[in-house]
């Protein structure tokens, strides 16, 4: 089957009714494997309900699902696309995040990419800097099977107000950040002012004390105008880190 337009993924996502098909078990949180049905068609999407998550010390409970949407809302405004099209809505356990499936293969990732695919992370350090990801495994960058595009999942432990990196991706430590980046960087920045839509959307999400640091990052990333070293004082990688 054809894969479904962006006008009726978002149509049937908002509308269609969610199936579940099974259950991702590795996670700590409930993860489900889902259809959704809209106009004789069957989409397969990723379905994270909020009484599904573990409760954390440091993240509000029920808010994971939102943060999945914050990021692909934070993906989207830095023209990166490289998080699957991802809504809040109510579901078969309540209301969680909805995110379209990439058929990717799982052998494949960041551990045995190949020389050239590696070379495309520099986005996604930056995407992953500005977002505060405390949990970027190399497992949460797919590489779409047919197309080869590449996308992000699991973004559930994100734009925490205090630092929380925690990636595998240090591959370009201490490298100058691209020009095309930098630019990327500055006009996100100068679109993120009080009132204005981005933040707006993403105040729906985050609290307003993780907007401010979201905000604080980018200026930081730009001052310093080079990707950091990992840190010497706490935990820098996620685990297990695949």
């Amino acid at each position: 089957m054809a894969k479904a337009s962006t006008e009726f993924l978002q149509t049937a996502f908002q509308d269609g009714e969610i199936e579940v098909k099974g259950q991702f078990t590795l996670g700590s949180n409930y993860t489900f494997l889902v259809n959704v049905k809209h106009e004789g068609r069957q989409l397969p999407a990723v379905y994270k309900p909020m009484r599904g998550e573990q409760p954390l010390w440091d993240f509000p409970p029920a808010s994971l699902a939102g943060r999945e949407v914050a990021a692909y809302l934070l993906s989207q405004a830095l023209g990166f696309d490289f998080i699957p099209y991802t809504i809040l809505r109510d579901g078969p356990f309540g209301p969680g995040s909805l995110q379209e499936y990439i058929d990717y293969d799982p052998n494949y990732h960041y551990f045995n990419f190949e020389p050239a695919d590696r070379l495309r992370l520099r986005p996604v350090v930056l995407f992953d800097l500005l977002a505060n990801n405390a949990d970027r495994k190399g497992s949460h960058v797919l590489i779409e099977k047919h197309t080869r595009r590449l996308f992000l999942i699991d973004h559930g432990l994100c734009f925490h107000e205090d630092p929380k990196l925690r990636t595998v991706l240090w591959d370009f430590a201490g490298e100058a950040i691209p020009q095309e980046l930098v630019e990327t960087l500055s006009a996100f920045r100068h679109g993120f002012g009080p009132g204005m839509e981005l933040r707006t959307a993403l105040g729906e999400y985050l609290l307003p004390e993780e907007l401010a640091a979201l905000e604080a990052r980018a200026r930081a990333l730009l001052t310093a105008g080079r990707f950091p070293d990992p840190p010497e004082d706490r935990r820098a990688y996620p685990y297990p880190p695949l």
